[in-house]
């Protein structure tokens, strides 16, 4: 691989390090255990194993390497993931599924799918951003306690 190449390499390492870190800095603004580093890495790792796997020689390397990185992050995202059994919840499967779509963000870079990569870290750091409004919450409380909103309105009538 010549100079060129490799620098056009490290822009798409750079690449995945930003779109990785951005989503991560919604998680770090909150104080949660994943943050900036975490997403980083993620990204840029799956970016790296995607751009080894589309050098290879052989024409399914690419293919293969990106199917071990989905493998990998998925257990990396299982051991997020973990049960709280004095409140009777589980722990971690949003950051566990984000860092799994953060990954697959890294990959899009290291095809050179820029737009999907894009617009693919635009929409988790949204879906992350969303307990940061009201009409979210109230949402997801409406809906997890039905019998709490069908008294409030029986209440307004």
């Amino acid at each position: 691989m010549n100079w060129t190449n490799q620098g056009l390499v490290a822009l798409q390492i750079l690449c995945a390090f930003f779109l990785g870190g951005f989503i991560g800095f919604e998680r770090e603004k909150n104080k949660l255990g994943a943050g900036i580093r975490t997403y980083a890495a993620v990204c840029m790792g799956a970016a790296i194993f995607t751009i080894i796997g589309t050098n290879l020689m052989d024409a399914g390397g690419a293919s293969r390497m990106a199917s071990s990185v989905i493998t990998g992050v998925g257990f990396l995202g299982a051991g997020l993931i973990f049960q709280d059994k004095s409140q009777q919840r589980v722990i971690g499967l949003t950051t566990a599924a984000t860092v799994w779509a953060t990954a697959a963000v890294g990959v899009a870079v290291g095809y050179h799918l820029y737009g999907i990569a894009v617009i693919s870290a635009i929409a988790l750091y949204s879906l992350l951003s969303l307990d940061e409004f009201k009409w979210y919450k109230r949402w997801r409380k409406g809906i997890r306690n039905p019998k709490q909103n069908d008294q409030a309105l029986d209440e307004d009538l």
